[in-house]
């Protein structure tokens, strides 16, 4: 979903008549009694001529840099055809001026906290020649510290998003563009992509996470044969989640395994630790060598069998939401354990697309389940028999042939996908004749979305945050 904006109007001026006067917004009965009158500025329009001794409460280019009225509690500004206010503490907290931010880091060098409650601003109107029309505050009980040269700008452009973001927040409005899959949507939709492409071009990469985030699922192909590959793949997207298997680590049948993925046999459906608090978001698996029969990969869409199970079983599905599963590692060196529902949903559960569930991840690992609370499974406690119901109707969507998708990694070929969406499998291989090697990493989600959101503001424009889709700063 993308915004689409008119950021001029025409305008007119406005008579100090009552009758033509613009009616202002309503507030809370504590603010009418406290706060002065607020004064409302309009943006310029081509010059006009006022009749003698009319009061200006439109800045043009007539009165261009005119202050208009006295200091106030609240500001409002035309926005799309009507009166919006703004709290003058909500306008000196943004202010982006070189005193206010730091124009390297980008970092704020006041607080919050520092705003006098009593601060007022008073207002006018500018024009800057990159930014267009703008609205300039000067203060008054300005933050300590601050002279009284200090203003504070905004574009119109930047108020208008402001309140369109806030309104799609508390709307529950949200941008998703995750495609939920079976076997025949990947495997049309599939994207194989050149490790050098990948490793030398942004546009290249982008395109990779952009549909990473889509489907959760993605392929290289062309990686060189180094246990350092796999560092390189995923370092392109940022720092590498460093866990007590390593910074990177090795998947290869070994004797007394500690993990069952070190081992030939069958490994089912799941998804990596997640008996940690922060479970990693993404997983490379890089193939050094693939010369053992069978071991073949396959990954289902977790958010796809929610949906089916949702739309035949509301019941089973809430189960899911709601009943705790404990998982843990549990060696004489480690133990870890953590107890989470299988499908989380994001606080605002509705999205501008209505085919799509309000999913965040879904936690799914049977192999490294732990005992259930003792309290579950006391006397005339359903929740047990009703999670077991629902899991079981969740699992056979989950490893149903038309929602599996599978292939098996030759040599020189990575694939990374998302560990709280798609989960992963491997059949059985016969570790006797041929090794079977690959050589894995995570990334953690908060490194990932940096990455998309820095890459989004370079090629449209944008980024999403919440849902939300948002623009940069002006």
């Amino acid at each position: 979903m993308s915004l689409k904006l008119t950021t001029r109007l025409p305008l007119r001026a406005v008579s100090h008549s009552p009758r033509h006067r613009p009616r202002p917004l309503s507030l809370p009965r504590h603010l009418r009694r406290a706060a002065p009158a607020r004064r409302f500025f309009w943006p310029p329009s081509p010059p006009v001529q006022a009749p003698a001794q009319q009061e200006h409460l439109v800045h043009d280019a007539t009165n261009e840099g005119q202050l208009d009225g006295k200091p106030s509690r609240h500001i409002a500004v035309n926005i799309d055809g009507g009166p919006r206010a703004f709290d003058t503490v909500f306008l000196r907290d943004s202010c982006t001026c070189a005193q206010c931010v730091d124009p390297d880091s980008k970092q704020k060098l006041f607080q919050t906290s520092d705003i006098p409650h009593d601060i007022q601003g008073s207002c006018k109107t500018v024009e800057d020649p990159e930014k267009g029309w703008m609205i300039e505050v000067e203060w008054e009980n300005d933050v300590k510290g601050y002279g009284s040269e200090h203003r504070t700008r905004h574009s119109l452009d930047w108020l208008r998003r402001a309140l369109n973001v806030e309104l799609e927040l508390r709307g529950c409005v949200r941008n998703d563009e995750r495609v939920l899959w079976d076997k025949e949507r990947i495997t049309k939709d599939n994207k194989w992509i050149d490790y050098e492409e990948y490793m030398a071009s942004d546009e290249v990469l982008f395109d990779a996470l952009s549909h990473l985030n889509q489907y959760g699922l993605l392929f290289l192909r062309n990686v060189p044969d180094s246990e350092e590959s796999v560092v390189d793949v995923a370092g392109r997207i940022g720092t590498l989640k460093d866990t007590f298997y390593g910074r990177t680590w090795d998947v290869r049948s070994k004797p007394k395994a500690e993990n069952i993925a070190y081992t030939p046999q069958f490994l089912g459906l799941h998804m990596d630790l997640l008996y940690t608090s922060n479970p990693p978001h993404l997983q490379f698996l890089h193939s050094l060598r693939a010369r053992a029969p069978r071991g073949e990969s396959f990954f289902s869409d977790s958010f796809h069998a929610a949906n089916i199970l949702h739309q035949a079983s509301p019941f089973h599905f809430r189960t899911l939401c709601t009943f705790p599963v404990t998982y843990h590692y549990h060696h004489p060196t480690h133990h870890y354990h953590y107890t989470r529902p299988t499908v989380e949903l994001f606080p605002y559960p509705k999205y501008s697309e209505p085919t799509n569930l309000a999913i965040n991840r879904v936690n799914w690992s049977p192999p490294f389940q732990g005992p259930f609370e003792a309290r579950i499974g006391g006397e005339n406690q359903i929740a047990l028999r009703n999670y077991l119901a629902a899991a079981n109707a969740f699992e056979k969507l989950l490893s149903a042939e038309e929602n599996l998708y599978e292939y098996r990694l030759e040599e020189g070929e990575c694939v990374v996908f998302d560990n709280r969406r798609v989960l992963h499998a491997r059949r059985a291989f016969d570790a006797t004749k041929g090794e079977r090697w690959l050589k894995g990493a995570y990334v953690d989600d908060d490194v990932f979305f940096s990455k998309l959101r820095v890459l989004q503001e370079k090629f449209e424009g944008r980024w999403i945050a919440e849902g939300v889709v948002r623009h940069a700063v002006k």
